[in-house]
């Protein structure tokens, strides 16, 4: 539990790193062995260090004792040693990274980390300002021509309100915790969100990102927990378009394998100096419910399911949708951890940016996940200029995201695929991948014959 509690400088208290970084498999046996030739073996090298990485290295050079006459040992000499060469750059996305965290805060510049709040205001007010402009326009003309753009529209600003109130939770939008509390109350209870709730439960996530048990947002499923769903419920986690209406159920009653509600004061997600914070955001929450049903009595039923209902659906499934495709839906399979394999930085180097064309601007740039999961305290309108000065750093751990066009389409085959393939990870194993379900793609295969 005492790693839920959030350090004062970065936001949340990772869990310590093992520095330990196992042996390379293709540099332990690199062989430039010619057919009929003795071999001498050179000692292995070991414990070099590098600031706070100590990796251990087993290197064997193996060599000819004579240089070869014939051109076609020769060409195999060269072709066997360009094998091994290509083998040897090889990218393992599940080998501890050769830097650290703070070789990737030093790459970022100063600047970046700064939090100008009136800078962050201004996106409030952009934000809210065209939310009542889209509700009153749509009020207005009253078309069934116009109510479809508008669900949209709205949806998505909806999703912008949601960015700016996860800023507020996390304390990137400004350093004064009295303003992020009140501003993130009111920006989350107007799309009916527990602030408080969902910002402890979301601090666990980061705590714990990648990790395949402790993780809270969209973590693998075991074999064995996997099997032991019913058909239904394995149907609406994996087939479209249940998974993107699932995050109101989630804050109800989480995920399978864990307990608990954002709701509820003593649920097993808070601490108990946290039931207060959970009371105040339950409160707000329900206060919301209770201005809805005022809205609903005054304007009408359909009314308010034009102008709120179905645009927070919309919402809900822009959340579902950004979150998921955060963790899955890489074209290589992306490593999950447990035990002494976990650490803050490799889980953190799991998550994915994505491009999402126009919409980048409109919800704040969170496509940049990789540097906001690192470090949560950057502002949200410092998170590319942080990529980018990351990049180096970062190397292969940095998985480029797929440019979109003005509309993230391009995303929609992602979501698919990895719904499609991610079902489970092994039961044991410290560095586990994502594994897939025959049976489940068998009977699709044959509802659709």
């Amino acid at each position: 539990m005492a790693s839920r509690v959030l350090s004062g400088r970065c936001g949340l208290n990772p869990l310590p790193a093992k520095s330990r970084v196992p042996t390379s498999p293709f540099i332990q046996s690199i062989s430039l062995k010619a057919p009929g030739k003795r071999i001498l073996q050179c000692p292995p090298i070991e414990s070099v260090e590098s600031g706070a990485i100590q990796r251990n290295w087993a290197l064997r050079v193996s060599a000819p004792l004579k240089v070869v006459s014939s051109e076609e040992d020769k060409s195999s000499w060269v072709k066997g040693n360009e094998n091994n060469t290509e083998k040897k750059e090889e990218f393992d996305p599940g080998m501890p990274p050769p830097f650290g965290l703070a070789e990737i805060r030093a790459a970022i510049p100063k600047h970046c980390w700064v939090k100008n709040p009136w800078k962050s205001m201004s996106f409030v007010v952009r934000d809210v300002a065209v939310v009542v402009g889209l509700a009153a326009a749509a009020a207005y003309i009253n078309s069934w021509i116009v109510w479809p753009l508008y669900w949209i529209a709205q949806g998505t600003m909806f999703w912008a309100l949601f960015v700016l109130g996860h800023d507020c939770g996390h304390g990137s939008f400004s350093n004064n915790p009295k303003l992020n509390s009140v501003l993130g109350h009111l920006l989350h209870s107007s799309i009916l969100v527990p602030y408080h709730g969902w910002r402890i439960s979301h601090r666990t996530h980061h705590q714990n990102h990648g990790h395949v048990e402790n993780d809270e947002s969209w973590h693998p499923l075991p074999e064995k927990l996997y099997r032991s769903l019913d058909t239904v419920t394995q149907k609406l986690r994996f087939t479209l378009p249940f998974p993107m209406l699932a995050y109101p159920l989630y804050l109800w009653v989480r995920t399978p394998g864990k307990e608990g509600s954002h709701f509820h004061p003593s649920s097993d997600l808070f601490l108990p100096s946290e039931k207060k914070d959970v009371i105040t955001s339950t409160a707000c929450w329900t206060a919301m419910v209770a201005v809805l049903a005022g809205l609903t009595w005054m304007m009408g039923p359909l009314q308010m399911l034009k102008l709120y209902a179905v645009p927070y659906w919309i919402f809900v499934m822009w959340l579902d949708f950004v979150t998921y495709l955060h963790h899955h839906g890489h074209e290589g399979k992306l490593p999950w951890y447990r035990g002494k394999e976990w650490s803050y930085l490799r889980g953190g180097l799991t998550t994915l940016d994505r491009d999402y064309g126009w919409i980048n601007n409109i919800h704040h740039d969170i496509g940049t996940h990789v540097i906001h999961h690192l470090f949560p305290q950057i502002p949200h309108y410092h998170l590319v200029e942080a990529t980018e000065a990351a990049k180096p750093v970062l190397g292969k751990y940095y998985r480029e995201p797929e440019k979109s066009a003005p509309f993230p389409f391009h995303l929609f085959g992602v979501l698919a695929r990895s719904l499609k393939h991610d079902h489970y990870v092994s039961d044991t194993g410290d560095v586990v991948y994502y594994q897939t379900d025959r049976e489940v793609n068998s009977d699709s295969q044959s509802k659709s014959n």
